[in-house]
């Protein structure tokens, strides 16, 4: 109980809070008020030390690449296989057949159905993977470590022995007709696709991985069977195993079940080249749309530019993780956003840097003024030490998570075996990032940004803004209604 000396009386709250205002109020006009807060806040921890796990490459007979990673802190065991071939490789005539041959792979093999597969992989806890890139084809499996030998078997007979049952083939292609007509209604699906359009012209890259709604009417089962018989080779891919088993474990497993794998003639794609990068505008009409969804950006490198690290910085700054001018901008400074972003895409051939946001509609062309007035400042000015700090911070403090499974190490050894890199830089990656300096950021800003050649793509209702447009800077402009937007005009007819 709290004692209470007599006649004491309680002060009205509003009093004791006019009492402490004065009493922390400056005693003069003139006098010097405090930062607040009075104390800084406490440095970041210092970072801890990275070894990326010992590795052994290794090339056998049949010209197939093994990557054996030790991985001990768990008992399990992550199995990747990657074929060099994806929707690049698709023909011309037939779009998406990479993707399908890929995405069937676990739909039916060696004698076993998919409900068989998917029963094998499951009664033991694990997970089975497949898919397809525009460069790439894969299978994962993940399993404990008893059942390494079970996952080898399983991994063979996925990629090697497909059986592309009809009734599968046809299911998948409803589920994918399906996923296309909704897509259809996404403003950013279809500003995505416009976009590589733009920038890739007629090359592989500028279209959907799955093909076309035509090109998937047209597919057969002995097409999947012809692509799958010339690019599914062992010297055209490359088989990563990380987790705990050790690398005579698991050479000697591989040999097992890949040994006997024959090699084979691989086909040479013919790829059209890039257009010329130049400025192109398209507004997307949506009548009634609240909001423009914009993407700007124009072709960059490939993956294995030796500027590529430096320039995906550069691009971090711009709009990623660790800086985002853009968001400081359109977001924080002028509230025309709830997001905004950029990020470099590296391939095998080329690659490409895209800026995004979505913003109300009356504001379509003050936002894009602004993204593209940021493009044009990264590449004209030289950026502080502590936006480029605060991006290697972000890179260099994220590459623990990016070693922490076996998962995750298989996909750090297979990009770096893919694009031909050297495998010796993965853990020197935080020193390497490090070692960036403002004068590096400018000059590949300098070398490979072009603010006066991007490709620019707005989804919205156009007479909500597009005569803003001229007076931002954007008076060469095309307007095409959302009906006639022909996002598959890739295709090539019938057969």
């Amino acid at each position: 109980m709290t004692a209470r000396c007599p006649g004491a009386r309680r002060r009205p709250i509003a009093a004791v809070l006019l009492a402490l205002a004065l009493a922390l109020a400056p005693a003069a006009a003139g006098a010097q008020v405090a930062d607040w807060p009075a104390e800084t806040p406490p440095p970041p921890l210092l970072a801890p030390e990275v070894h990326f796990p010992e590795y052994e490459l290794e090339r056998l007979d049949n010209g197939l690449q093994v990557v054996v990673v030790g991985a001990h802190e768990q008992p399990v065991v992550n199995i990747r296989l990657l074929v060099r071939a994806g929707a690049t490789n698709d023909p011309d005539e037939l779009p998406g057949v990479a993707a399908m041959a890929a995405e069937l792979l676990d739909q039916g093999a060696a004698g076993r159905s998919a409900q068989e597969l998917a029963a094998a992989i499951e009664n033991v806890g694990g997970s089975l993977a497949v898919g397809a890139g525009s460069d790439l084809s894969f299978v994962n499996i993940l399993v404990l470590k008893d059942d390494f030998d079970l996952a080898l078997d399983l991994l063979s007979d996925v990629a090697r022995r497909p059986t592309y049952y009809p009734a599968e083939i046809e299911r998948h292609r409803r589920q994918l007709l399906s996923s296309m007509q909704v897509s259809q209604d996404d403003p950013g699906y279809v500003a995505g696709i416009v976009f590589g359009q733009l920038v890739y012209g007629g090359h592989p890259y500028g279209r959907p991985v799955n093909g076309t709604p035509a090109s998937l009417q047209r597919i057969r089962s002995a097409d999947l069977a012809a692509f799958h018989a010339a690019h599914y080779v062992p010297n055209n891919a490359i088989l990563a195993v990380v987790g705990d088993v050790t690398a005579d474990e698991a050479l000697a497993g591989v040999r097992r079940v890949l040994g006997d794998w024959e090699r084979g003639e691989l086909p040479v794609p013919s790829l059209v080249e890039p257009p010329t990068p130049a400025r192109r505008v398209v507004v997307v009409d949506r009548p009634g749309a609240v909001q423009t969804v914009m993407r700007v950006g124009h072709l960059a490198l490939p993956r294995a530019h030796p500027d590529f690290l430096t320039f995906d910085m550069a691009i971090k700054i711009l709009g990623g993780e660790g800086g985002n001018r853009l968001g400081s901008v359109l977001r924080t400074a002028r509230s025309l956003t709830y997001a905004a972003s950029a990020d470099l895409s590296g391939r095998q051939f080329t690659g490409d840097f895209m800026a995004q946001t979505e913003t109300r509609s009356p504001a379509t062309g003050e936002a894009l003024r602004l993204m593209v007035d940021e493009i044009a400042r990264l590449q004209r000015d030289r950026v502080r030490f502590s936006e480029l700090r605060g991006a290697q911070d972000y890179l260099a403090g994220n590459f623990p998570l990016s070693i922490e499974t076996p998962n995750a190490i298989a996909t750090q050894v297979l990009e770096a075996v893919l694009f031909g890199l050297d495998l010796d830089e993965l853990e020197t990656f935080p020193e390497r990032v490090r070692a960036v300096t403002p004068n590096d950021i400018q000059r590949v800003a300098r070398n490979f940004l072009r603010p006066d050649t991007l490709a620019i793509v707005l989804v919205g209702d156009a007479a909500a803004f597009v005569d803003d447009l001229p007076g931002v800077g954007f008076d060469d402009y095309e307007v095409v209604p959302i009906a006639s937007v022909d996002l598959y005009g890739i295709d090539t007819g019938g057969r």
